[in-house]
This record gives C-alpha cells, structure tokens and sequence, in this order.
C-alpha cells in the first residue's frame, strides 16, 4: 500500500489499543490526547508524541479520531480555529467516535467546505476487541475512499462492514447499542428473576448466556456478574450516551423508541448513583439493589 502519513486523536480505552496496533504493524504514527499518560505509553511502543492536537494533524494525509462524544468532537475539528481549519486538502478524516448520524452529516459538511474528506467509521467491540484487533468497523463512505483506508483498519480489526455512503456507518452503530443495551437489561432481569425462583446464580450463569435466544456477548458478562467485578470495557456512562443519541436520532427521524428510552432512563439512574465508569454490565447490580 502507499504510506501516508498518520494521526490519531483521542487515546481513551479504544484508541489507545486501536493506536497500538497501528504501530505494531510500523505504521509511523503521530498521536494527541488531552491526557499524557496515554500518550507516553505509546511512545513507548514507537509513536510520535505531538505537542498539540493542531500541530499532531497539520502535515497528516489520514486522521483518525476515537472520542468520547459529538459535542468533544465539534469543539476539536470544526469551527474557524478547530482541526479541520489546521488539515492538508484532500486529507481524510476518518471518525470512529460513536456519534449520532446528524452529527456526522454535519462533520462531512464541514470537512467539505474546508477540502477534506470525511468518513464515519464506528466500530463494533469493546476493550477486548480493541487490544486483539477484532473490531467490527461500519463505514460510512464511497468505495474508492475506503479502498484507501481498508488496509490501516485491517491493522485494528477483524471486519469492515460497508455501508455506502457518509452518515450510515453512525446509523448502523445506533441500532447495535440500542440492541446491546436491552439485551444486558433483559439477561440480568432474567436472572434476577430466577434467583428469585429458587434457580442458583451459578446454574443461571452457566447456563443463560449459551441458550439460543441469549445474546451471545452475554457469556463475557456474566462472568462480571458472577464475580462482581465490573473492570471497565465499555463504560456505563458512554453506554447512556449513545442511548440518548438514539433518542435524538428517533426524535428526528419521527420513529417511537418506547424500549429502548427506557433502557436510557434505567443507565441514566445506575449513572446518576455512581456507577458511570464501571462497565455496563454492572446495570445488573444497580437492578439488585434498586
């Protein structure tokens, strides 16, 4: 493939381990994070520190962002002082924030009137995914733009699902976390529900999450369930956000989302009783006490 140069911007718990799998295959990467830590350990592992996020973006034929939401996005690439003012022409843009569809429209818009191409690439997976390059990608652009993007997402994961034009990889995202949130809701009221009945967590756990109608991701969960230990993979917070996204989508759209605005008022509650940055999962112990 022709080596561009490469930037990634946000190195939360996704870019971080999506950078450095960029890095294992010799990508020359340069990377900015509002946090250090994040940044020093991949220039440990090879990766060139910028010292703005201007400065990291400036000379870039490609841009990666991971963020942590639309209004985080907005204020670092759009505006008269923002990233895309700072950007070569013809640069590509390639965002894999979880962003609501009317948001990417509006970053593709921008990112046109100032020469740059825009992409919407969310990506399906969590930690895990991220570190071992498993990640599912859902990609919002034209064919020959993504034939020169295909190879760096190769690096970070297992799958590139293509969903023609700008805007619906964003669309696509929205309806796997409105479906990731009610099923963890639905597996943990079931299990409840059968302690409840005299059924053991134990069996309950070994046995839901293999039956057919269980989500699958529910086998990782239910390990967390069963030892209580929520280490972050997804935050509950983030898991919130998109499903307030989801609202906004529907809102505009004119479509009813009865289920799953519930399910956004239940991870608003576990949130607000601090449980935000524990892994969504943990929607089951709020449900235990609640």
């Amino acid at each position: 493939m022709t080596s561009m140069k490469v930037t990634f911007i946000g190195l939360g718990i996704m870019g971080s381990r999506m950078a450095a799998n960029l890095i294992k295959h010799q990508v020359e990467l340069t990377v900015w994070n509002r946090s250090a830590a994040s940044m020093n350990a991949l220039e440990k592992k090879g990766a060139i520190v910028a010292a703005s996020a201007q400065e990291a973006v400036k000379d870039a034929d490609l841009v990666f962002s991971m963020l942590s939401t639309p209004e985080v996005v907005e204020a670092l690439f759009l505006g008269q002082e923002g990233l895309l003012s700072m950007m070569k022409k013809n640069a590509l843009w390639v965002d894999c924030s979880t962003v609501n569809p009317s948001f990417s429209d509006l970053a593709s818009k921008a990112a046109s009137r100032s020469g740059q191409v825009f992409v919407d690439a969310p990506v399906a997976g969590t930690k895990p995914q991220a570190e071992n390059a498993e990640l599912v990608f859902f990609i919002g652009a034209e064919k020959v733009v993504l034939a020169r993007i295909r190879p760096y997402l190769d690096m970070m994961g297992k799958k590139v699902l293509h969903l023609s034009k700008t805007t619906k990889g964003a669309a696509f995202k929205m309806l796997v976390n409105i479906l990731l949130a009610q099923s963890m809701l639905i597996f943990s009221e079931a299990v409840l529900l059968g302690e409840k009945l005299g059924l053991s967590k134990e069996f309950l756990l070994d046995t839901l999450p293999n039956l057919v109608v269980t989500a699958p991701f529910t086998k990782f969960k239910a390990e967390m369930i069963r030892t209580s230990d929520y280490e972050v993979q997804f935050p509950l917070e983030w898991m919130h956000k998109d499903l307030h996204l989801a609202a906004i989508t529907a809102y505009e759209q004119e479509q009813p989302l009865y289920l799953a605005n519930l399910a956004k008022e239940l991870f608003a509650e576990a949130k607000m009783a601090g449980m935000g940055r524990l892994d969504f999962a943990s929607i089951h112990q709020y449900l235990a006490r609640r």
